[in-house]
C-alpha cells in the first residue's frame, strides 16, 4: 500500500499540474508562440513530482523482505503516504501557479522570474515529502 500510495497520489499531482499548466501554455502560445519553449518550465516542473513517488514506490518494494514486520509495513505505508500525499499537493500548486504565471508571462515578460521562484517554492513541497520517506523507509 506504501508503495501505490507513493506513486498514485504523486503521478495523480503531476498530471493535474501538467494538464493545469499545458491549458496555460496553449492558451498563452495563441497569442506569443515565440514563448512556448520558455513556458514549458511548469511542465517539467510537474512531472519531476512523479518522479519522487516512483523513487519511493521502488525503496518500498525493495524493503520487503521474508521477515517483513508490522512496524516496517507501517513505515512503508507512512513513506508512501508523505511522498504520494505531498507531491498531490505540489503538483495542484504547480498547474495552478504555472497556468496563471505563463498566461501572465505572455502579457508582461518581467513576471517569468516571480513565476519560476514560486514554482521552486511548490516544487520543494514535494521535495520535503520525499525526504521524510526516505527517512521512514529506511527505518
Amino acid at each position: 500500500m506504501g508503495a501505490t500510495a507513493a506513486i498514485v497520489f504523486s503521478a495523480l499531482g503531476a498530471a493535474y499540474g501538467t494538464a493545469k499548466s499545458g491549458t496555460g501554455v496553449a492558451a498563452m502560445s495563441v497569442m506569443r508562440p515565440e514563448l512556448i519553449m520558455k513556458s514549458m518550465v511548469p511542465v517539467v516542473m510537474a512531472g519531476i513530482v512523479a518522479i519522487y513517488g516512483l523513487v519511493v514506490a521502488v525503496v518500498v518494494i525493495n524493503g520487503i523482505d521474508t521477515d517483513y514486520s508490522l512496524y516496517k509495513s507501517f513505515m512503508h505505508l507512512g513513506a508512501g503516504l508523505s511522498v504520494g500525499l505531498s507531491g498531490m499537493a505540489a503538483g495542484f500548486a504547480i498547474g495552478i501557479v504555472g497556468d496563471s504565471g505563463v498566461r501572465g508571462t505572455a502579457q508582461q515578460p518581467r513576471l517569468f522570474v516571480g513565476m519560476i521562484l514560486i514554482l521552486i517554492f511548490a516544487e520543494v513541497l514535494g521535495l520535503y515529502g520525499l525526504i521524510v520517506a526516505l527517512i521512514l523507509s529506511t527505518k
